[in-house]
């Protein structure tokens, strides 16, 4: 299904059902009654987090987020960039400090590993489908002769609640991605989160939930993959580690994230954000056999990361007997230090 999806979404295909039209009455009475528990109670403000991180003055003996308390940037080598687009979830909704949304959370750590400060900018917007990437892209590469060193992308979950057609969504997900790398910025998409953990939402919708999630987060590992980004699945960090502690890791309108929910998404994304400007020991790089990682079909590999949370899958081989080929990672999860409040870009 999955590749069906990406298929029709690169030849213009129409669009392809995620679920059988009997089951829509139903999906649509059960989308009625979870909408009157979940979704409240985080309010429309969400949190302003751009700005500069990991620097600080040795002058005014201020320090910034990277977490050491030092300065980090020289004179002659600028900070990286990092933007975030995409809905809600990358923009941070559902927290109150700016420090805890994942875009200062990955630039925070970001500039730990790097030991270099990096530039911040989100311009992801609650309630965005996969149609407003374009806006979002032209933002992020209009009005400044700077081009983001690294792009992560946050979508989906609004094109399944919305039932955008997933070829559709991918499309306008491909084009994105192929923008951005072709301005000569890297790209890493999280992809579609497992809408089947919404602790209000009950069966059959929660079983629907997952399924359609799932078939569009391997679609867009697919269109991503072939436009030369990296994904990272977000859909089991919404799963196991959210049903087990649903009061720990869903903010109180019961949608989005917490603020641990957010680190946990960012522990995983940071690596792959990592690895994807070289800043990932090079042994780190080759697959590790014990961790079940390794180079699949493209198809097959979208298909594993749908399924498990963390999982990163990259382009390897650009065909094989079955098609394209990809790199499917597991990669271990690193901590990122505490946000504190960004130096305003100036």
């Amino acid at each position: 299904m999955a590749r069906r999806i990406a298929a029709g979404a690169a030849y213009g295909g129409g669009g392809v059902g995620l679920i059988g039209a009997a089951a829509v009455g139903v999906l649509l009475a059960e989308v009625r009654l979870a909408r009157r528990h979940v979704g409240n109670g985080s309010g429309g403000r969400v949190p302003v987090a751009d700005g500069l991180y990991g620097w600080g003055s040795p002058h005014s003996g201020k320090a910034g987020s990277g977490g050491s308390g030092g300065a980090y940037g020289v004179p002659e080598e600028p900070p990286l960039r990092l933007a975030l687009l995409g809905d809600s979830t990358a923009a941070g909704q559902g927290v109150h400090r700016a420090g805890q949304t994942p875009g200062a959370l990955l630039a925070s750590g970001l500039a730990a590993v790097a030991e270099r400060p990096v530039e911040l900018r989100n311009v992801a917007q609650p309630g965005a489908q996969s149609d407003a990437l374009d806006h979002q892209v032209a933002q992020i590469l209009s009005g400044s002769s700077h081009v983001p060193d690294i792009c992560v992308i946050m979508i989906g979950a609004n094109d399944v609640t919305h039932r955008m057609p997933p070829t559709r969504s991918v499309r306008h997900l491909s084009a994105a991605v192929r923008r951005l790398r072709t301005a000569g910025a890297e790209v890493v998409v999280g992809t579609c989160p497992d809408l089947g953990t919404i602790e209000p939402v009950q069966q059959p919708l929660r079983w629907l939930a997952r399924r359609a999630s799932r078939q569009l987060a391997a679609a867009q590992t697919i269109g991503v993959v072939e436009q030369g980004g990296r994904t990272v699945s977000l859909g089991d960090l919404l799963g196991p580690e959210f049903a087990a502690n649903p009061r720990e890791l869903f903010g109180p309108d019961n949608y989005h994230p917490s603020a641990e929910g957010y680190a946990t998404a960012a522990m995983a994304v940071l690596p792959t954000v990592c690895a994807a400007l070289g800043l990932w020991p090079a042994e780190e790089e080759r697959p590790d056999v014990s961790r079940r990682e390794g180079f699949l079909p493209v198809a097959r590999a979208a298909a594993e990361a749908a399924s498990e949370a963390g999982t990163e899958v990259t382009a390897a081989m650009p065909t094989g007997p079955r098609g394209p080929w990809a790199l499917l990672k597991r990669r271990r999860r690193r901590r990122v230090p505490e946000a504190e409040p960004a130096t305003p870009s100036v």
